[in-house]
């Protein structure tokens, strides 16, 4: 039988037919380097360019590609199909413009790190940000402060796009995740937070990228939203697995 990977990095790519084939060379490059097993899980979803395609191109010559398609659109119903296939003892998903270096995620498995999920952060100290404009960083923070005072309290910056969770946490919370949205990261951490799961904050090096798919405003208030659903999903009860 074939060990498990150490690593699974999974990669939701909905239109990404641009971006999806630099972030696959990256990573095939990094991981060559790495003296641990490691998969790479591309979930697609809703695409309508070559983003499929792409990835399956990659996938025949890249043997640690596993490539899953998704009718729906949604960076949460993405990240929760890979995370459910992964077969990794710790899994990252990553976007896909790699706003943070790859070789900065040997920083959340061992032996840097072994913690129940591990999350980027850019405001931790010893986090930087290069290039991104004051007006983004701004509302940003307006975001996350609400996210602090309604759902988790204590976490300096639960938006950025690299989370790594232990195999036994992801495959407990994941199949609970209801939002396919933005919000679905914030909504697993409140959930991994209710199980007594222990979070820890990875100050990490940031690059903002102008091609961004955040749609700052619109998302903002989508999300503003979604964390009163939250509250409201665990005053019923839906978290009490």
């Amino acid at each position: 039988m074939t060990p498990s990977p150490l690593l699974s990095i999974i990669i939701p790519a909905h239109n990404e037919e641009h971006r999806l084939s630099p972030a696959l060379e990256q990573l095939d490059q990094f991981l060559k380097l790495q003296s641990y097993q490691a998969e790479v899980i591309v979930v697609e979803n809703g695409s309508v360019d070559n983003t499929l395609s792409l990835a399956q191109e990659y996938a025949r010559r890249m043997p640690f590609l596993h490539v899953f398609h998704e009718e729906a659109r949604g960076k949460g119903l993405a990240v929760k199909r890979g995370m459910l296939e992964a077969t990794g003892e710790f899994r990252i998903f990553c976007d896909v413009d790699f706003s943070m270096p790859v070789a900065e995620l040997n920083r959340f498995i061992p032996p840097a790190l072994d913690a129940d999920i591990a999350i980027a952060s850019r405001e931790a100290p010893g986090a930087v940000r290069y290039h991104e404009p004051t007006y983004r960083h701004v509302i940003g923070r307006v975001f996350n402060t609400m996210v602090r005072v309604m759902v988790l309290p204590g976490l300096s910056d639960s938006q950025c796009g690299f989370k790594c969770f232990r195999a036994g946490v992801a495959e407990k919370l994941f199949p609970h995740q209801t939002f396919s949205g933005m919000s679905f990261d914030v909504e697993v951490l409140f959930m991994a937070r209710k199980h007594g799961y222990s979070i820890v904050e990875v100050p990490v090096p940031w690059y903002f990228n102008a091609d961004s798919r955040v749609k700052l405003f619109e998302d903002s208030l989508h999300m503003a939203l979604d964390l009163m659903d939250i509250r409201r999903n665990a005053h019923n009860g839906l978290y009490d697995f």
